[in-house]
């Protein structure tokens, strides 16, 4: 099933103005109230590039971020490409173990870090790693004099260091950390095409980045989501690459996002649907006070977006609206315009060029058209991927060369996909996916916690909530708030369940598992009566 696309009309306009195998091009960068131009980046870049490499960061090495939205972040970005390092981009609400953990597993070489940031992963972060902290945090003054050899003030060392004047001819891109149904973080890492291959591989590439994000030479983009999640930095990468007017936000607001669509006549954005449905809440009188006409392209990507919410936001801005349904892993695989949403409402859309989607059941079998599946996707645009030290995680998801990231869903007779479940237990709240067996194995290390269970319910605002339905043991007294206050120690605040209820006993299957789907049926049940 495959969508025969307009799309590759726009690719001559993309590669004159790209130079595909090589990171040279620049945005303009909005920030703040600073503005960059190619120029000022290619520069400051370079500079970025000369701090990395000076501490040992060469070609195919890996290094890690754990940075807020900022031009130093986009300035690490286009250092990396230019080095030819991969990066790693660290949730900046992550703790000690979650740290640690992606640290370890990617081997990364280095970490660069907001200052305020380092106190609350300190733990988890490898003895031998050195450190570039960014904006040093007074609190952490005498832990950084007493490390001298570890820690590096990141903009004293830029000021002293000379820029890079080398470039390599093969960028490796980030390497996005996603989980899977056992909780432990995959690293997707892409597998480099053969020297002769990368110009062509190259265009395939911004082919599937134009189609999903609407990214064009002549674009002025917006994005203010935050810059440690794959798509928001897939968006920075490729307006880089088209040399794009780029406004980078530090974080999301909807009336911010308003004035800035006004002031800076933006033509493209990339918006999650919690920051639709946020926009969405703003008193009509306030909404109508922002001249948005300059909006052409709205990328909706990192979620399921609700039928009710897209249709009203494409009541208030005009077939703008462009939802793609995406993966770490598999890159783009499907893209719907607003006009066809109003036809077709709750489809993530149809194929891209290049995508074929197949419906296979448990035995791998094709189902027939209108029936649920799991969904299985050949994508030759996006260059091929392995998991970092878990080849036999990659090979489980491939049936005859077509790949499942575990999303079930159905395609309709007009060749529509539907989503109907964004993996058996992944939940999905404001954009950020959560695995439940994460935080499963953290409340089983809890003392009175005998079994467990954690899954998602409707929010009306972040799309999901989680809930911990927990089975206690012994005399030992547990409360909601016992039970936050010791996540919250371990994993970042986002993953922390909103409702915690305790039981005598849970309800199990056959074979002795957790009967999940009843208990988040009960709550589904109840929240719709």
């Amino acid at each position: 099933m495959r969508q025969k696309s307009g799309f590759w009309r726009a690719v001559p306009l993309i590669l004159a103005a790209l130079s595909l195998a090589r990171p040279s091009m620049f945005p303009t960068l909005s920030f703040g109230d600073q503005e960059f131009t190619p120029s000022d980046l290619a520069k400051r870049s370079a500079k970025a590039a000369g701090v990395l490499a000076s501490i040992g960061i060469a070609e195919g090495d890996t290094f890690a971020v754990m940075l807020r939205n900022s031009p130093t972040l986009i300035e690490i970005m286009l250092a990396a490409r230019q080095i030819g390092a991969y990066l790693v981009s660290l949730n900046w609400h992550y703790k000690a173990q979650e740290a640690g953990y992606i640290l370890r597993d990617s081997a990364a070489k280095a970490l660069v870090i907001h200052g305020d940031l380092l106190s609350q992963i300190q733990a988890g972060i490898p003895d031998d790693m050195p450190l570039l902290e960014v904006e040093p945090d007074a609190a952490n003054l005498q832990q950084r004099q007493s490390t001298p050899s570890r820690t590096i003030d990141w903009y004293a060392h830029l000021a002293k260091t000379k820029p890079l004047t080398t470039t390599s001819d093969q960028p490796r891109g980030m390497i996005a950390y996603t989980s899977g149904t056992t909780g432990q973080p995959k690293g997707v890492r892409r597998i480099l095409p053969r020297p002769e291959d990368r110009p062509a591989a190259a265009g395939r590439l911004a082919c599937m980045y134009q189609t999903g994000l609407g990214i064009t030479p002549d674009g002025r983009c917006l994005i203010s989501a935050p810059l440690y999640h794959s798509a928001p930095t897939s968006y920075v990468m490729f307006a880089s690459q088209c040399g794009a007017w780029l406004r980078v936000e530090p974080r999301f607001d909807a009336e911010t996002t308003l004035g800035a669509i006004e002031r800076y006549k933006i033509s493209r954005a990339y918006l999650v649907p919690t920051m639709l449905v946020r926009m969405l809440r703003l008193p009509p009188e306030v909404r109508a006070r922002y001249d948005l006409s300059s909006l052409q392209f709205v990328a909706v990507t990192g979620a399921p977006c609700a039928p009710n919410i897209k249709r009203a936001t494409i009541d208030w801005l005009g077939d703008v609206i462009y939802e793609a349904y995406a993966s770490s892993e598999l890159g783009y695989l499907t893209s719907i315009s607003s006009k066809e949403a109003r036809a077709k409402p709750g489809s993530a859309g149809r194929p891209i060029e290049g995508v074929t989607i197949r419906i296979l059941d448990d035995q791998c079998r094709d189902v027939p058209v209108g029936t649920i599946g799991k969904i299985y996707a050949r994508q030759t645009l996006a260059l091929d991927f392995t998991y970092i030290n878990r080849q036999q995680d990659r090979d489980a998801i491939e049936h005859e060369g077509f790949l499942t990231v575990g999303d079930i869903g159905y395609v309709d007779a007009d060749g529509y996909l539907y989503v109907t479940d964004r993996r058996s237990d992944l939940v999905v709240s404001g954009g950020v996916n959560i695995y439940p067996a994460e935080i499963e194995a953290q409340l089983m290390a809890m003392t009175g916690v005998a079994d467990c269970a954690v899954f998602g319910i409707p929010n009306p605002e972040f799309g999901q909530s989680l809930v911990a339905v927990i089975q206690k043991s012994g005399n030992v007294t547990l409360t909601p708030d016992s039970v936050q206050a010791f996540l919250s120690k371990r994993l970042a605040n986002f993953k922390i369940p909103d409702v915690i209820e305790f039981r005598d006993t849970l309800p199990r299957e056959e074979t002795g598992k957790i009967f999940k789907r009843k208990l988040r049926d009960e709550y589904t049940a109840d929240s719709n009566s």
